[in-house]
């Protein structure tokens, strides 16, 4: 029988931790702002601590974003940050910087590494690279098609995880936009803030029926997509092809939401575990999601059946 594969979800505090653990979460993705980019919460380490302490009481797995863009003024911070990591227990980091690399095998060898180059990762050549460096996962880029991602995984000599719920980033800037588009027309902010609660969104002229969430915090600007990844219908062609790990994106979407489209993957992954050749795609799975999906945001396959243009 094949390996299970891993159902993944990003968590924002260690409320919404422990929701997605019971919803049936088998690892959980988490972090900082200043080391990690566009995470649902900024978590401190002792909040880290807590979801470590919660997630391996289940035998589940707790992951640390460390993919932010390591600057100068990052690096001093980063030995320490990444010591405390495995003082408490975190299993992997994610990284696309070798300065993470190198500091987690000096500094805490014990935490594994999952390469994460957002849309750069697109070969088994580079991932197995970085494979022979230390890493012992790639996560492959949402802008991979389907049968780029299930050729790809025979080649791989590190476990894939693919994303397949929820929205993805299609811009950043480290320059606040918002702000100074708001400052441009004499709207300048004087309270709140810009950031993933306050529910802004940007429209294009030609397509105003598609909205692309947008909010800004230390890192800058990110822009998102206008629809929702949802591969539910063909989730069964990424388990034959052995994908280890399956991520469900949390990104500004209430816990209610989350908490269903995870227990509704862990229901389609138990059943194809248990017998292949006897599992079916069943549509009440995709008529809950819809049921309470946003309707001003579209399900769609992403870029598994739509050709890229880079």
């Amino acid at each position: 029988m094949s390996i299970k594969p891993e159902l993944l979800a990003a968590a924002g505090s260690v409320s919404d931790a422990a929701a997605f653990l019971e919803a049936g979460a088998d690892a959980l993705l988490v972090g900082e702002d200043r080391f990690g980019m566009r995470l649902p919460g900024n978590l401190t380490v002792d909040d880290i601590a807590q979801i470590v302490n919660l997630a391996h009481v289940r035998d589940s797995k707790v992951y640390v974003s460390l993919n932010n863009l390591m600057t100068n003024d990052v690096l001093p911070e980063l030995p320490a940050y990444v010591k405390a990591l495995g003082d408490v227990g975190v299993d992997a980091v994610e990284f696309n910087d070798p300065s993470v690399l190198t500091t987690v095998k000096e500094l805490a060898p014990q935490i594994k590494l999952h390469w994460n180059a957002e849309m750069t990762a697109t070969n088994y050549s580079t991932a197995n690279y970085w494979g022979s460096k230390g890493a012992s996962r790639v996560i492959l880029a949402r802008e991979l098609n389907m049968d780029e991602v299930t050729e790809m995984k025979p080649k791989l000599q590190l476990e894939a995880q693919v994303q397949v719920h929820g929205m993805t980033n299609i811009y950043h800037s480290k320059r606040r936009l918002v702000n100074s588009y708001m400052q441009q027309q004499g709207r300048p902010l004087t309270e709140g803030n810009l950031g993933k609660e306050r529910g802004l969104f940007l429209i294009e002229n030609e397509r105003q029926e598609e909205k692309y969430p947008i909010y800004e915090d230390i890192n800058g600007t990110h822009i998102m997509s206008s629809e929702d990844i949802c591969i539910l219908e063909d989730l069964h062609l990424l388990m034959a092809a052995g994908i280890d790990s399956f991520k469900i994106e949390t990104l500004l979407k209430p816990r209610h939401y989350n908490e269903l489209v995870i227990r509704t993957y862990r229901q389609a992954i138990d059943l194809y575990h248990a017998d292949a050749s006897a599992y079916a795609f069943q549509e009440e799975w995709m008529d809950g999601i819809r049921a309470i999906q946003d309707p001003e945001r579209e399900l769609s396959f992403g870029f598994f059946y739509k050709e890229q243009v880079y």
